[in-house]
Order: structure tokens, then C-alpha cells, then sequence
């Protein structure tokens, strides 16, 4: 198994979004990236983060691989549209394989409606028993990053199923492109759906509604904005297209659990997904 300090040797630089002295972000292989956002490792060790770290909502899946001395256990985060803590537990673990998953790309690769999965965790050993058993082999047995990322692709890719329809990703691509500031009508008519039968797309792949991801969008680029401290409030409102201030309040504060000038002054409580929208 990878040790810490095989981040600083690591010299794949063509896939590193970020890195750190105890994390590492990398791009998946090129033929996975519509699917998979990307792949994180960590070593989180006691206490490096505080109990109520909070992950914002990016309408994705997550499955996580984490290791200590017991061994390795693995959870499906399912497809996310309210915040989650998760610094107690990421605390209690020595390292972190995290697969971050960009919108439907859970669905590429089980074939299988996300509706029922929506804000919820599972054990994966109990959803796929034989890709956890890899992907735990995998892990154990990879010495180097670079070892582990090249396997972790070869062994995503062979499991690929592309079920979802071409219209979600157009669709998907315009809600982004447009910071969510689309209506369902657009949408409809650009993708030659009907409003329901884009709604139903959405409801089987992505696990939530047109209205909720286009929120979610929303909201993700309003946290870009206040992260930036010459951006005021009421600005950040208007530049992610909310109608007026009490809205974006209600919205933001329904997603990630307090309001947009109480996020800015615990910012770093907080996680925001670095590869989407």
C-alpha cells in the first residue's frame, strides 16, 4: 500500500489538478473523465481536519476507499444534492482513495437507476461485491501513485456500460455552460425532449430533477464567487442569477446548511468539488 510519501515523488503532472504535503488530486484517464471527475488520495491522520468538515453538494456520486490498520473498507455516497459532514470520520483513517464522479458517471459504470440512491451511503462491498474486491485489491497491493491511478483506469474502463442517453449529456453540458441559468423549456427544446421525459432522464441517471441540479450549479458557482473576498454578497447573488437576495439566502442556506455570509466566515469548513461546473 502507497505511503505518504509517495506524493512527493510522484511526477505525473499532466493529471495533477492539486496537490498538497498529505493530498493529491488527479485526472482520471482521458476516456473516463465524462464519467469520473476524479480520483483524490489523502492521509488525513488524527485531528487533520475538524469533526465538522462539511462537503457542499455537487449532485454526484462518490465512492471512497478507506484504510487503517483493521484494513480497508469502502462507501457509496450517493448522489448528493444537500452538504455532508465528513470530518469525523475521514479523521479516523490513515489514508483515503476517494473517486469523485462527475454527473450520471455512477450510472456509466452499474447501469442503474441513482434515484433511490440520492443523499444516501451504502456499503459498496454490499452493491458490488466483485469491483470492491478489485478496487481493495487494487489498493493493497499498488506501491507507487502512479501504479494505483494506471489501475484504478484500466479497471474503471473495463467496467464501463454507457447507458446514459447522448441527449443528458448535452443537457447536462448546457446547465453547466449556462451556471444553471436555463430554463426546463430551453432545455426541452434543445435536446428534442419533452419536459417530462427530461425530468425522468435526469430522475434515473443523475438521482434529481432539472430544477435541482440547475440549483446545485447555481449554488457551487455562488461559492467560487464568495471564496473571493472583493465579492459582495448581493453581487455574488446577482452574478449567479438568482432573482433577489432573500431567494439566494433560502437556496443557499437549504443546500449547504447556513447562509451565504455565515459560509464566508467558516469557509474553511467547508469542501467544494475542484473538477466540476
Amino acid at each position: 500500500m502507497i505511503t505518504k510519501d509517495e506524493i512527493l515523488l510522484y511526477h505525473g503532472s499532466g493529471r495533477i489538478l492539486l496537490s498538497g504535503e498529505d493530498f493529491i488530486y488527479l485526472l482520471p484517464h482521458p476516456a473516463l473523465r465524462a464519467w469520473i471527475s476524479n480520483y483524490t488520495i489523502t492521509f488525513p491522520g488524527e485531528n487533520a481536519m475538524p469533526d465538522h468538515y462539511t462537503v457542499i453538494p455537487h449532485g454526484s456520486a462518490t465512492l471512497t476507499f478507506c484504510a487503517d490498520e483493521k484494513g480497508i473498507c469502502s462507501n457509496l455516497f450517493g448522489p448528493a444534492s444537500l452538504s455532508c459532514r465528513v470530518g469525523e470520520q475521514a479523521n479516523r483513517f490513515g489514508m483515503l482513495f476517494i473517486i469523485e464522479f462527475q454527473p450520471a458517471g455512477l450510472s456509466a459504470l452499474t447501469g442503474g437507476g441513482q434515484k433511490e440512491l440520492l443523499d444516501k451511503t451504502f456499503s459498496f462491498a454490499l452493491m458490488d461485491q466483485g469491483l470492491n474486491k478489485s478496487m481493495t485489491e487494487i489498493l493493497e497491493s499498488s506501491v507507487s501513485i502512479q501504479e494505483l491511478a494506471d489501475r484504478a483506469d484500466r479497471l474503471f474502463l473495463s467496467k464501463l456500460i454507457h447507458v446514459c442517453p447522448p441527449q443528458l449529456h448535452a443537457a447536462v453540458r448546457s446547465i453547466i455552460e449556462n451556471a444553471g441559468n436555463i430554463t426546463l423549456k430551453e432545455l426541452s427544446a434543445s435536446v428534442f425532449y419533452s419536459e417530462r421525459h427530461l425530468n425522468r432522464v435526469f430522475d434515473r441517471y443523475l438521482g434529481m430533477g432539472v430544477k435541482t441540479f440547475s440549483r446545485l450549479v447555481r449554488i457551487n458557482r455562488a461559492v467560487r464567487l464568495l471564496q473571493n473576498p472583493g465579492n459582495h454578497v448581493i453581487d455574488v447573488c446577482t452574478l449567479s442569477g438568482f432573482y433577489d437576495l432573500p431567494h439566494f439566502i433560502h437556496d443557499f442556506k437549504s443546500v449547504c446548511g447556513l447562509t451565504p455570509g455565515e459560509y464566508r466566515m467558516r469557509m474553511s469548513d467547508f469542501y467544494n468539488e475542484i473538477a466540476k461546473f
